[in-house]
């Protein structure tokens, strides 16, 4: 199911981005992170009109103040050139999917 642009700004987070994020940049970010958590992959592919490149799931939790999640970072191309985008899932985000918990690196799960 497609996360609709403007819910996307609350289900992820974002800790750096060397280029502008659009509503729909966001929300094709957050489409494949919470595909490559829920499969727990480690590289997908993105692609859109008007960018493409693909998306690494770190697999540590990393925290921002009181924000909490899966980290990922995406190299893209875009029409405004090649940029890196570091953000989270957030527990919040998780939990509406019904993906609650955070993963160990061993694969299980933490409460």
């Amino acid at each position: 199911m497609p996360a609709d642009a403007s819910q996307s700004w609350t289900l992820i987070s974002v800790l750096f981005s060397s280029i502008p994020l659009s509503p729909s940049l966001a929300a094709t970010l957050h489409e494949a992170a919470v595909d490559l958590y829920r499969r727990d992959d480690s590289v997908g592919q993105v692609a859109g009109d008007l960018m493409s490149g693909r998306v690494v799931n770190l697999k540590k939790t990393m925290q921002l103040g009181a924000i909490t999640g899966p980290a990922f970072e995406a190299k893209l191309d875009t029409e405004r050139g090649a940029g890196t985008v570091r953000y989270l899932l957030t527990r919040q985000g998780l939990e509406l999917l019904g993906l609650s918990g955070e993963r160990s690196r061993e694969g299980g799960y933490l409460n």
